[in-house]
């Protein structure tokens, strides 16, 4: 079931530390119900365009948060789909529905096929929703292509360690998290409290401006979906993934994951990848000239996917 919502300043609050929006550029949302959830989604760019994209938010982001990057890549000739995973965002439960990884995974999944149609789909991924990105185009066979600014599999121990905010979280965090009893699981914490989030981006403003979004890096997640998502690592393990091409755009200038946590993982996809060097961006790759490769790349992934070359 779908309804409209409606959207206001909050939504915007990002615009000032990412390039200019592009003028004129459609933004809609509306409601999705999917498990006990009202999922907000929007709807970015034509719905002529002859491609349709998936923009997934890591742990500190929303759709909010990716609202520029969807305008520029709409931009681009693409009909961008953006979603709030639960516990972020505009997205609320219906009762106490319990906020998982798993359940992350299989929303982007239920979401790709509810909105399937015959254009062309590209999965892209930011921070750890790159990781998200190659889930979804591995279980569902909808997608076209993947890219994403990390590949993180949190069940490595050097990845695992770069994820969170203290070294003692990678080695004693899961067996403390294990031990937790069910109503103590639930129990929400500041997403800063586990991770890093100032070295989400290298611009003060917009890492100031993070932190203080309650609906994003600067709100709280249940214990649970901490120990879910050190845990769960890929659905598919890289060595059998027989989904769609990978192109990684990792930020050259990124402070909380380094580029070999995720070319790592690249390298062991047995399927055409490519790896580009985002100049100059940090985590959240807003910089320049970073930020304009980032959309010349996807939109030679566009051109692949439309089965054309790259321009």
């Amino acid at each position: 079931m779908e309804r409209d919502a409606t959207l206001d300043a909050e939504d915007r609050r990002y615009e000032p530390y990412a390039p200019a929006i592009p003028e004129g550029v459609p933004r809609t949302a509306r409601t999705w119900t999917w498990e006990g959830w009202q999922v907000h989604v929007e709807r970015v760019g034509s719905p002529d365009a002859p491609v349709r994209l998936l923009l997934i938010h890591g742990a500190g982001g929303n759709a909010a948060a990716l609202w520029p990057f969807a305008a520029h890549l709409a931009a681009c000739g693409a009909e961008v789909t953006v979603v709030d995973l639960p516990g972020y965002g505009r997205t609320r439960p219906v009762g106490r529905q319990p906020i998982l990884y798993a359940g992350w995974q299989r929303l982007l999944v239920d979401l790709v096929e509810a909105e399937h149609d015959d254009r062309p789909l590209l999965a892209v991924g930011a921070s750890m929703g790159g990781m998200l990105a190659v889930d979804t185009a591995a279980v569902s066979g909808r997608v076209s292509r993947v890219v994403a600014t990390c590949l993180l599999d949190a069940t490595r121990p050097e990845v695992r360690a770069a994820v969170v905010r203290a070294p003692w979280l990678a080695t004693l965090g899961i067996p403390v998290l294990r031990r937790v009893p069910g109503a103590l699981a639930r129990l929400r914490v500041p997403v800063r409290w586990i991770a890093p989030m100032r070295a989400i981006s290298n611009h003060p403003g917009l890492t100031a401006e993070v932190l203080r979004d309650r609906r994003g890096g600067g709100g709280t997640m249940p214990l649970r979906w901490f120990r879910d998502f050190l845990e769960a690592g890929p659905v598919v393990r890289p060595e059998a993934y027989d989904g769609p091409p990978v192109l990684l755009v990792h930020p050259g200038e990124d402070r909380w994951t380094p580029p070999g946590l995720s070319t790592d993982f690249l390298a062991s996809l047995p399927v055409p990848t490519r790896y580009v060097t985002l100049a100059g961006c940090g985590h959240f790759p807003v910089e320049e000239p970073g930020f304009s490769t980032l959309l010349d790349e996807v939109r030679a992934e566009i051109q692949l996917a439309l089965g054309g070359r790259p321009d």
